[in-house]
């Protein structure tokens, strides 16, 4: 207990000086681990069965959060890009990297030779956007974008790791029975796990919304716990079904978020409060797994393989993958492409080959560490600088509140705050010239400790805070 309370807090103060410096909160969970890890202070813990068991635990709810809160009518316009991004995309992704890895281990100055079927393994534990960090970025440095780009990436994240999962479990079956790899029964059990998923997913949310507005409980911190029992009933269910847990996840959560619920603000507290618990046990508990001395071994080789991926496979696929919507712009695709952040999950894919003993499981493991780390340092501190550069930044900020003012659940209007900066500025310093879209309405201004009433006459100064309803 002592040392997981001081993992925790650790893991819960680091992310003050790394909000200052614009470093990814999860890139410090994933440093504290392995701070107190072997190489490290010397705790020991390598049992990777575990650490698999807890990471698909923390997925779940982090998956489920996800879907709470993400709107409906915000991701019904990008239905179309954002789902073939997580699926042809994830498919492209592992081809690309795959072939690359594969051509590359045929030279005699690399130190990894794999086959190509163990070269697309490892393309695929890497072939997903992560879930944890898009959410967890895009929500702590409050990016509003253009094009609806933003609903586009956290659908992308949110439901592409079926695919990876799919490929990923495949190939280690392949690899480890000597089975011969059917490209046309994956395609077949994508399309099963994906419909039984997404049908047990819209079933169970319903089913969850049906509860927590009929049951009347005499406790109403209660209402946050069956949420979460529904959460890992629907995973569960779903496996045991044949559909795919983490896309019935996601999508349940979608159907319970977009839903008239009973004690709506206590309960999406208490779920975004879980996630951020299981982001940081995650994360910690991964850094804890590695050995960052092995990664030495292996460091050329990942830094190579890192930087096909984000400068060549990425993009590729996410232009193939989006050459049907012409009316993208092309800076908008750039920023997606960009977007191709790493993180826990493929770091949790990459478990699947340790436990299933396949050869060379330790070096593909630690590649994709080492890859994740780069991601989260290369593209996750940039993402804010590249919306900027490109012009794809809008004021829109987060939907909790900062300023000890809540609506009823049932008045129609959301609260959420906008982070005034320099450039949001350049076009004048008053409510007038911000250019809110339609029905937004400016209700106080936050500067420092002052709380200012919003008029007409009121200068605008970066770093001031405005809560707007909608």
């Amino acid at each position: 207990m002592l040392v997981g309370a001081i993992l925790l807090m650790a893991g819960v103060l680091i992310q003050k000086p790394g909000y200052k410096y614009g470093l990814p909160t999860l890139l410090l969970f994933l440093l504290v681990g392995m701070a107190f890890g072997c190489d490290g202070v010397g705790l020991q813990f390598d049992n990777v069965e575990w650490a698999q068991l807890v990471g698909m635990i923390s997925l779940s709810v982090i998956l489920f959060s996800g879907g709470l809160s993400t709107k409906f009518n915000e991701i019904r316009p990008v239905l179309g890009p954002g789902i073939v991004l997580s699926t042809v995309g994830v498919l492209l992704t592992t081809l690309v990297t795959g072939l690359f890895v594969w051509w590359i281990s045929g030279f005699s100055w690399t130190n990894i030779h794999f086959a190509l079927l163990p070269s697309m393994l490892l393309a695929a534990t890497m072939s997903s956007t992560d879930s944890a960090s898009v959410f967890g970025i895009l929500g702590a440095q409050k990016i509003g974008l253009k094009y609806n780009l933003r609903p586009t990436l956290e659908l992308e994240s949110g439901s592409n790791d079926p695919m990876a999962y799919l490929i990923t479990t495949m190939l280690v079956d392949v690899l480890s029975t000597g089975s011969h790899f059917d490209p046309l029964g994956l395609v077949r059990m994508l399309m099963v796990q994906m419909v039984i998923g997404a049908l047990l997913g819209v079933a169970f949310g319903r089913i969850g919304v049906w509860m927590i507005n009929h049951l009347n409980l005499k406790n109403r911190a209660l209402y946050p716990i069956l949420l979460v029992s529904v959460c890992f009933l629907t995973f569960s269910m779903s496996d045991n079904l044949g559909g795919n847990g983490y896309l019935a996840i996601y999508v349940a959560g979608i159907v319970i978020g977009n839903s008239e619920l009973s004690c709506r603000r206590e309960t999406l507290t208490f779920i975004d409060g879980l996630s951020w618990l299981s982001q940081i046990v995650m994360f910690l508990m991964l850094g804890l797994l590695v050995n960052p001395h092995e990664m030495l071994d292996v460091a050329g080789m990942a830094l190579l393989i890192g930087l096909f991926m984000i400068f060549i496979s990425r993009p590729v696929a996410v232009w193939l993958s989006l050459l049907p919507y012409r009316n993208m712009p092309f800076r908008a695709k750039l920023f997606t492409s960009w977007v191709g952040l790493r993180g826990a999950v493929p770091i949790l894919f990459a478990t699947y080959p340790v436990v299933a003993g396949l050869e060379h499981h330790s070096t593909l493991f630690n590649i994709v560490f080492f890859i994740t780390i780069l991601s989260l340092l290369l593209q996750g501190t940039t993402i804010t600088l590249l919306a900027d550069k490109l012009k794809l930044s809008e004021p829109l900020g987060n939907d909790v509140a900062d300023f000890g003012i809540q609506l009823h659940d049932d008045s129609g209007y959301t609260l959420f705050e906008i982070d005034l900066t320099a450039a949001m500025l350049e076009a004048g310093n008053t409510l007038r010239d911000l250019n809110l879209p339609k029905g937004h309405l400016v209700v106080m201004i936050k500067r420092g400790d002052e709380d200012i009433v919003p008029n007409g006459t009121v200068e605008l100064r970066p770093g001031d805070r405005l809560l707007v309803m909608r």
